[in-house]
């Protein structure tokens, strides 16, 4: 019979604040955002929202794993990159498996999803967040998401340079843009007005400007609007920016000039007291450090000349042009001023902030009014003037000395430096530059670089700003921007700062209590005490002291850590050679044994004593190749014996070793005889010593590099071991034998952990995978992926129900053991699956064909296929075939045969009824639960995603679209799910347009179709705007009704007498 297992799924993971998952600058400039005055942030795989008034997070926002395994409640293995808002309820989101996914965040779910996430016990947090919508669409990491104005749209742009548009109303993709050949960096929508607009007409609303060029509409000041444009940068060495037309789905314009990739774009209509001028402004980051800023060009007046209409018809092309660099002062430096620019934000139309990579600093700009950008410009053509005319003034004064092999002055020379001198003053009278409309305001130096930053929603009182940042060292910095006055700088002032929950630097250890209810997690200088129940922070401290022989701060390098006998203590082993002890109630560092050792101390283990015998021990193994004991004792306090007393370690004994100790273990026997002592050494052995005496008993030996992890089963029968070699070695402790050597792991095995009472371990390696294996049968059980980076240490339960994980990615991931059963075959075919599906089950779609043009250019290309090259489609349909889709087409295609095959039976039995009236009723077909054969359609059609319903219907042939379409007939012609079968109808038109033109048959049934549709949206149209209408004078008796209560007088309920 074949062993079963429980299955390890990941629950919640806890001690990331803020991660970017990928080195673009895409990722961080859009991996914060705010809804609704709580920050949201990118942590792996969730996204977590915190209240910055109070400096606390108050809920994640995750989804489930999308497998049919084990519980399906297990979180997402990939990551999230990129988030945006559209400021209601609506959070969209780019992942790194390519999947777009948009949460619908209501009160009540903010209020009642907290930070916990369990599959042990049914939480009512895991249901409080509704499952996401999930757009599939690109095959490569979702690098950037952004949402239209209304929220009603969703484009998203990927690393492999595609741009898809989404409906999020519809739930579908509305059409795939191409024409990038690196990843996007940035989507803006630029919005039009909702007026219509006839060909060739310019036209003047009330609400603002609008601009008609080649069939595309602009509008300089926004209502509700209609999107028309949507402009895309790539991160390419060319630097291109690309303007797209919706409507016609093509690339209108491309902005060139930028040397270098770009990194970040931010699109905003500037505050302006003139309503009648455009004050739309493009402002994109370069690598090469430039702030660049573009306007949206006003073509509107009529030109009657037909010369002079075909000389500017290419300047009139243009949707944008450029007006100029944004630079600051040049008394006020940055860090580094030839790093790229990594994120560009504006706040209301007033402020700008742009920062640059790998810097501390932001450079806040505002916005001039209309009146003093008039005045900036001409001060600077005064200047210019001025300066001009001071050159020629003093050339003519001090003369010129010519040689004897000079030419002679002639007068054209005279003439065309005049001539060159009045074009620079006349080319730059009538165009405003972009530092004539912003204005420099200071700057935002933060404690450490800047990953990340955006500007709160809320202004402060007096017309300040705030500002939150976020840090590289996975913290957040509020800021506070007051307004300036007279346009003078301003300082900006740190408000707060929410460093608590969250590591500095990757995790080296994490250690469990001895009833499992906190965790200690320990990474460069910085331990953290965790309350595992909830997720909460309990105490975090930065690990300091002061050297030796000076006054001087210093802060010690943790490796190790352990708790004490009851949970009050924590004991710290630290690179510099120190032992450390920490109380958990305080927080405070209460004894330090500093040069414990002179190398530094890669691992400790506790002796706990037996029944019979008092006192407690602690083991170090050192780079100084020493092993030391120390017990642990109590440290005297004079006339204070109410005082707690808090311990101290003593040393007892040394055990020299020939090379440096990589891991010290004890074996779990109560016995003092039979307690071994296990030391890993530099020289790829395992030493096994008797505790008591220390004397040698066993020598493993089998490793290739050096041990770096091991542990003991709890009956001592064996032990297991992994190290840089990539291999897991079981050996026997009778007389050190080899059981078996275990091969799963890519790189290097960083630690090891049995569960308790089994012979069953866990084992986590530098190739970001946590795996477990079954010690007797020496087979892998499970391979648990979701760590971004190295993962570094691993602590099990004492019943085995959790493991927490943590890693050089900041984050502890948290394992729980469920009731779903594990079978080792099925196990392996899923994971051949999946190998063969990502070798075979690549789809290649236009974007990958045009990456593959552009490296075939690079090599060399004739005449013939550049002309090729440019004549590749920049758009096509949105649609990706997965397994899901072609399963519901599949599904699609065996109901419309069932219901063809159930019409022809009630068919038959109508006539043979008409014929022989004794025959009694007919049976209907039970597969169809009931229903009429259109009913049945229907109800499959329904069961099929909204999201895989389009890539479902491409799946069918034209046989089966036909017949489709008369079960669309039969059901508009009742009534039934008007809107999904004018979606299904409109949808197999577009698709199968070439077939149905090409068959005549289909032309009556498309002519009813037509007819049908039409005047059912028409009903529901009708019926929703008399719904509409009844609702907005309900609204309007409400607030009279509220306005009538208000306005009559409060009677005296005590009477006139009272009081008198």
């Amino acid at each position: 019979m074949q062993h079963t297992y429980l299955r390890y799924e990941c629950a919640d993971s806890f001690s990331l604040s803020h991660h970017t998952t990928s080195t673009s600058s895409s990722s961080s400039s859009s991996s914060v955002a705010f809804l609704n005055n709580t920050l949201l942030s990118t942590a792996s795989s969730q996204i977590i929202a915190y209240d910055l008034r109070r400096g606390l997070p108050v809920y994640k926002i995750a989804h489930y794993e999308e497998t049919n395994i084990g519980t399906g409640k297990s979180l997402n293995s990939s990551n999230v990159i990129c988030i945006d808002t559209n400021n209601s309820s609506k959070v969209g989101s780019g992942w790194s498996d390519g999947s777009v996914r948009v949460f619908s965040i209501s009160n009540s779910n903010t209020i009642e999803g907290g930070l916990v996430r369990s599959l042990l016990h049914k939480s009512h947090d895991i249901e409080a967040l509704s499952d996401p919508l999930t757009l599939n669409g690109h095959s490569c990491p979702v690098h950037i998401v952004k949402f239209d104005d209304g929220g009603t749209r969703l484009a998203s742009g990927s690393a492999d340079g595609v741009v898809i548009l989404w409906d999020v109303v519809a739930e579908s993709g509305l059409f795939r843009l191409l024409g990038h050949t690196g990843p996007v960096s940035g989507i803006e929508f630029l919005v039009g007005s909702g007026e219509q607009v006839m060909d060739g007409l310019v036209t003047s609303g009330s609400d603002g400007k609008v601009f008609r060029r080649n069939n595309v509409i602009v509008s300089s000041c926004i209502t509700f609007s209609y999107i028309r444009l949507l402009c895309t940068p790539k991160i390419h060495t060319t630097g291109l920016v690309k303007i797209w037309d919706l409507n016609a789905q093509c690339c209108i314009q491309t902005l060139v000039g930028h040397r270098g990739s770009i990194g970040c774009l931010a699109l905003t209509t500037l505050n302006s007291m003139d309503d009648n001028e455009n004050k739309i402004r493009l402002v994109t980051g370069c690598v090469d450090g430039q702030v660049r800023v573009w306007k949206l060009t006003d073509n509107s007046s009529a030109v009657t000349d037909t010369e002079e209409e075909e000389a500017s018809s290419a300047k009139n092309e243009q949707v944008f042009s450029y007006i100029g660099t944004i630079s600051p002062p040049s008394n006020v430096s940055t860090m580094v001023n030839n790093e790229g620019i990594s994120s560009v934000h504006f706040h209301q139309g007033k402020y700008l902030g742009i920062c640059r990579s790998n810097d501390r600093v932001i450079e806040i700009y505002t916005s001039r009014s209309e009146v003093e950008v008039q005045k900036k410009r001409k001060r600077r053509l005064q200047r210019r003037r001025e300066k001009i005319n001071a050159a020629a003034n003093s050339d003519k004064e001090k003369g010129v000395k010519r040689g004897i092999l000079d030419d002679p002055e002639s007068d054209e020379d005279n003439d065309a430096d005049k001539d060159l001198k009045e074009s620079l003053i006349i080319e730059d009278h009538d165009v405003i530059k972009a530092m004539d409309e912003f204005e420099f305001r200071g700057t935002v130096r933060s404690s450490h670089k800047i990953r990340a930053f955006t500007f709160m929603p809320t202004s402060e009182r007096g017309g300040g700003i705030r500002l939150t940042v976020a840090l590289a060292t996975n913290a957040f910095e509020v800021y506070s921007i007051p307004s300036a006055k007279n346009g003078a700088t301003v300082n900006a002032e740190k408000a707060s700062t929410l460093d608590m929950y969250g590591h500095p630097t990757g995790i080296r250890s994490v250690a469990l209590s001895s009833e499992d209810s906190m965790a200690c997690t320990v990474s460069k200088n910085v331990v953290k005490v965790w309350n595992v129940t909830n997720r909460s922070c309990l105490r975090s401290l930065t690990v300091t002291g002061s050297a030796s022989g000076s006054n001087t701060t210093t802060s010690y390098y943790c490796l190790c850590a352990a708790f004490l006998p009851g949970n009050t203590h924590i004991i710290l082993g630290t690179r510099e050679g120190h032992l450390l002890i920490i109380d958990v109630a305080s927080g405070d560092l209460v004894y330090t044994e500093e040069n414990a050792h002179d190398g530094a101390i890669w691992s400790l283990d506790l002796h706990h004593p037996g029944p019979n015998h008092d006192g407690m021990s602690v083991v170090t193994g050192s780079a100084d190749k020493t092993v030391k004991y120390w017990d642990i004792e109590s440290q005297e306090e004079d006339n204070d014996s109410s005082r707690q007393q808090h311990p101290m370690v003593v040393h007892a004994r040394t055990l020299q070793m020939t090379d440096d100790v990589m891991c010290v273990r004890f074996s779990h026997s109560t016995d003092p005889t039979k307690r071994l002592l296990f030391v890993a050494s530099l020289d790829s052995t395992i030493k096994v010593f008797f505790d008591d005496s220390l004397k040698f008993f066993l020598s493993l030996y089998g490793h290739k590099l050096p041990v770096l992890a091991f542990d003991c089963s709890d009956d001592d029968t064996i032990l297991a071991s992994g190290g840089a070699d990539k291999s897991i070695k079981i050996w026997g402790l009778d007389f050190g034998d080899t059981h078996r050597t275990l091969y799963g792991h890519g790189d290097s095995i960083t630690d090891l952990r049995f569960v308790k009472r089994t012979h069953n371990f866990f084992t986590c390696s530098k190739d970001k995978t946590v795996r477990f294996w079954d010690g007797d049968r020496f087979e892998q059980i499970l391979l648990l992926n979701g760590h971004t980076s190295e993962v570094c240490c691993l602590a099990v339960s004492r019943t085995g129900a959790f493991v927490l994980s943590g890693g050089m990615d900041r984050q502890v991931r948290v394992w729980e053991r469920t009731k779903d059963i594990v079978f080792l075959d099925e196990e392996k075919e899923r994971q051949l699956e999946e190998i063969f599906d990502k070798v075979d089950g690549k789809e290649e779609h236009t974007s990958e064909v045009l990456m593959k043009a552009r490296k075939n250019a690079e090599e060399g290309l004739n005449d013939e296929e550049d002309e090729e090259e440019v004549d590749k489609p920049q758009s096509e349909a949105a649609v990706k075939q997965s397994i899901l889709s072609v399963s519901a087409g599949d599904r699609i295609m065996e109901a419309i045969e069932m219901a063809d095959k159930e019409s022809k039976e009630i068919a038959q039995f109508k006539k043979l009824k008409d014929e022989k009236s004794s025959i009694v009723n007919r049976a209907q077909n039970p597969m169809m639960f009931g229903m009429d054969p259109p009913g049945y359609v229907l109800w499959v059609l329904r069961s099929v995603k909204s999201v895989d319903l389009e890539a479902s219907l491409l799946v069918l042939s034209l046989n089966h679209v036909e017949r489709l379409m008369h079960y669309l007939i039969l059901l508009l012609r009742v009534g039934k799910a008007t809107e999904l079968c004018a979606k299904i109808a409109v949808y197999l038109v577009k698709a199968h347009q070439a077939q149905i033109i090409s068959n005549r048959t289909m032309m009556t049934p498309l002519r009813e179709l037509q007819t049908l549709v039409r005047a059912r949206t028409t009903e529901i149209r009708d019926t929703v705007g008399f719904n509409i209408a009844a609702m907005k004078t309900i609204s309007r008796i409400a607030s009279d009704r509220k306005q009538s209560n208000k306005m009559t007088e409060p009677t005296d309920i005590w009477g006139t007498s009272l009081g008198k």
